[in-house]
């Protein structure tokens, strides 16, 4: 293969794929993955294959694709923008159950307008702010139950949706399982507060990586939602929910060249093949741009990516002497984890995907809005 290329461990994904899977149904939810993360139609496929129900989106043009390839349930996860509404209408014409979210009156209201405009009506989740994160609107808020009676109104009201991304933040499992239970308590109040005033709500929707893994209980949630457990990252490794050898997306580099002084062993995987994200840099270890692995995907412990420009990268060891050139000699392949894998597999057209007989096949992904 050439490089730098996206290297896919075929058994690793299966496993993480299960794993949630059983979460899943250990807790009485269905599973509708976030396919943010991969953007591939294999993947989609053996996470079907497993048990999920539907799929989450993060823009349209992913809607549309899915739907060609045989999704027919799909969550677009992310506030509706009027001016989107024609291309969801689209979809829903050719017989996409797509549903939409939204967290304010104004957007609300135009879904409601268009929809009607179009003799169409759309299925809409109200978005919960379950912990201060980024969007959604507090269960407790006057506001849920006014955008409630709107979609309601319309014939669109579907239930309510929340997401724990304040979860990123934290690396201990009684805090992880607090935040999973702070999602759930507050997406259900939502829920209760809207049946209280004698209106539908059937879809509770919750979920992250880190609260999926670790909820206890979810009672009162019809569905659950997770994206980038298919892969696992550096930042869910520090988060705690998962090992490095469970990661199974790195970026396969070819060594090009030594600063022998310095102990720096240049690669050709710059920040255009692992991306900018250094989301392990605000916790408990900094991985640089990335840990470094064999070829085989063996750790080498100390041995990080410490700086990245656009087509190169520089390794060395923390805390180590190592003669760089003798034991990572010119043309030495390795691996190196990402920080982030959405980010990292988003540089990429494609996953070389590593099947467990050995064999290599390509795999297409999605890519732009």
């Amino acid at each position: 293969m050439d490089t730098p290329t996206a290297l896919l461990d075929m058994n690793r994904m299966q496993r993480n794929i299960l794993r949630m899977q059983r979460q899943a149904d250990a807790l009485g939810v269905s599973l509708r993955p976030h396919v943010k993360t991969h953007k591939c139609s294999e993947v989609v496929s053996a996470q079907m294959a497993a048990g999920a129900r539907g799929i989450t989106v993060s823009t349209l043009k992913e809607a549309e694709y899915f739907f060609t390839q045989g999704i027919h349930d799909i969550l677009y996860a992310v506030a509706m923008a009027p001016h989107k509404l024609p291309q969801a209408l689209a979809l829903r014409r050719q017989g996409c159950a797509l549903t939409l979210i939204t967290d304010s009156l104004a957007a609300a209201q135009a879904i409601v307008d268009f929809g009607q405009l179009h003799g169409e009506t759309f299925a809409v989740l109200i978005e919960i702010d379950c912990d201060g994160h980024r969007s959604g609107v507090k269960p407790q808020d006057p506001l849920l139950l006014e955008i409630a009676r709107l979609l309601h109104e319309g014939g669109m009201l579907a239930g309510v949706l929340t997401h724990a991304g304040e979860s990123y933040g934290l690396d201990t499992p009684e805090a992880l399982q607090a935040i999973a239970e702070q999602e759930r308590a507050r997406c259900v109040a939502a829920a209760e507060a809207i049946r209280d005033t004698g209106l539908p709500c059937p879809q509770v929707s919750v979920g992250s990586t880190p609260t999926a893994l670790s909820a206890v209980s979810l009672e009162g949630v019809t569905e659950l939602r997770a994206g980038v457990y298919v892969f696992f990252d550096l930042v869910m490794h520090n988060i705690g929910v998962c090992r490095q050898d469970e990661l199974a997306l790195s970026v396969l580099t070819t060594v090009i060249g030594h600063q022998p002084e310095k102990g720096w062993i240049i690669t050709d995987a710059g920040w255009m093949a692992m991306s900018r994200d250094r989301g392990t840099q605000s916790q408990k270890q900094d991985f640089g741009y990335g840990q470094v692995c064999t070829e085989a995907g063996e750790v080498i412990e100390g041995l990080l990516l410490g700086s990245a420009n656009q087509e190169h990268g520089v390794a060395w060891f923390s805390d180590a002497a190592v003669s760089v050139v003798e034991q990572f000699a010119l043309g030495t392949r390795l691996r190196i984890l990402p920080n982030h894998a959405c980010a990292t597999g988003t540089q990429f057209d494609s996953y070389s995907a590593l099947l467990p007989n050995g064999e290599i096949q390509v795999w297409e992904r999605l890519r732009g809005w």
